[in-house]
């Protein structure tokens, strides 16, 4: 009787990630807090049965992603990834918009991709500062809100 292997494997955890912009110039490690808003949806459209009134078939009519929204604590106006969202909400319709593709990669406790997310022609759409408040000791939080064309998981 063949003996079965041995598995190490171990559900993984949310606090062990890492985004990673491609694309020129280069974005240096942008040290995230917070991802969200990896999901696809199907959208169904509606079609009414001819002569039944109460039936309706649902189809298939496109896949929606959400916007990947990425939160840190407020960085300096000096690095790459500033400079492109600045360019890029800034600019308005002056300025053709740089998409770039980006990674986001859920580790394991040595630092390997268990699984990676790949968002293509990314770019920013909403750029925000937490509230400031007298009352209240934490970081300021700012966050990032961008688009993209395709979620794809490589992993």
């Amino acid at each position: 009787m063949a003996k079965k292997a041995v598995t190490t494997w171990a559900p993984p955890v949310s606090f062990y990630f890492k985004v990673v912009f491609q694309g020129a110039p280069k974005i240096e490690d942008a040290g995230f807090m917070e991802v969200s808003g990896l999901k696809e949806e199907m959208e169904l459209m509606e079609i009414q049965e001819g002569g039944e009134n109460d039936y309706f078939h649902q189809v298939p009519k496109r896949v929606k992603h959400g916007n990947l929204v990425l939160k840190r604590a407020l960085e300096g106006l000096d690095n790459g990834l500033e400079k492109w969202i600045k360019e890029t909400i800034e600019g308005g319709f002056a300025r053709r918009i740089k998409p770039r593709n980006i990674v986001v990669m859920l580790l394991d406790a040595e630092g390997k991709a268990l699984r990676c997310w790949w968002c293509s022609h990314a770019y920013p759409v909403k750029w925000e500062v937490s509230a400031f408040s007298s009352q209240e000791n934490k970081l300021v939080i700012e966050t990032l809100e961008l688009c993209y064309n395709l979620l794809e998981r490589k992993k």
